[in-house]
């Protein structure tokens, strides 16, 4: 592979649960490149909150949020066991906690706040400084880097989202129901498209991957197609 191609950063953002982390991960490492869960770190801010009654039934204590802003550490650490980088919420690693559906349901509230966009932001802006990464989200392309070399939009219709959402969760134990995830997918949704700060958005030069009916290998198929041409 090129050097061109081993500094290339690219930006996968799009809905919730539509497998843009997972994706994301397997190109990063085809690519031995870094890869940086942008909503894995607005998740560990959330879990942050929801421990320290911050947030309570999605509304957000504001003052208490700023004022805590200064304590809340959020950064990655490489986990030679499972050979990923796992993230890290004040010296405590957060990787599982954080897909909780208890998290899932209030860090769109958390990740609407100006100041927690900033901070994270200046902070991907130092993970991406030397290029050769993967990284995902919802304003990465936009906002985090409009200049990335590839730009991907990932979304799936809401139905497909829940399902997969569901079956990964049942997987790992938890006891879950089909509705309430659908319903939280599609306030993700409206809440992400519709905030004031950083909304959910398509770039102008991205381009769209609707994975609905396609499997993890004809994405990945897909992506690399794309990487090709650049």
């Amino acid at each position: 592979m090129s050097d061109k191609v081993r500094k290339l950063i690219i930006a996968i953002d799009g809905h919730s649960s539509c497998g843009k982390s997972t994706v994301a991960r397997q190109i990063a490492h085809e690519l031995n490149y870094i890869f940086i869960d942008s909503g894995a770190m607005y998740r560990a801010v959330a879990l942050y909150c929801l421990r320290n009654q911050i947030i309570v039934d999605g509304i957000v204590d504001l003052p208490r949020l700023l004022a805590n802003l200064e304590n809340i550490k959020v950064y990655f650490k490489w986990n030679p066991l499972t050979g990923q980088n796992d993230i890290w919420l004040n010296e405590e690693n957060v990787a599982e906690e954080i897909r909780l559906l208890q998290v899932s349901q209030n860090v769109s509230p958390i990740a609407a706040v100006a100041e927690v966009r900033h901070l994270l932001v200046s902070l991907q802006h130092e993970m991406g400084k030397s290029k050769g990464i993967v990284m995902d989200g919802r304003d990465i392309g936009t906002v985090v880097f409009p200049n990335a070399d590839l730009k991907i939009f990932m979304t799936a219709d809401p139905k497909v989202r829940a399902q997969r959402r569901y079956d990964e969760l049942v997987a790992k134990g938890e006891e879950v129901s089909f509705e309430e995830i659908m319903t939280n997918i599609i306030e993700r949704d409206r809440y992400d498209e519709s905030r004031e700060v950083s909304p959910l958005r398509k770039a102008g030069d991205a381009i769209i991957l609707d994975n609905s009916l396609m499997t993890r290998e004809e994405q990945l198929a897909w992506i690399f197609d794309k990487v090709s041409d650049i």
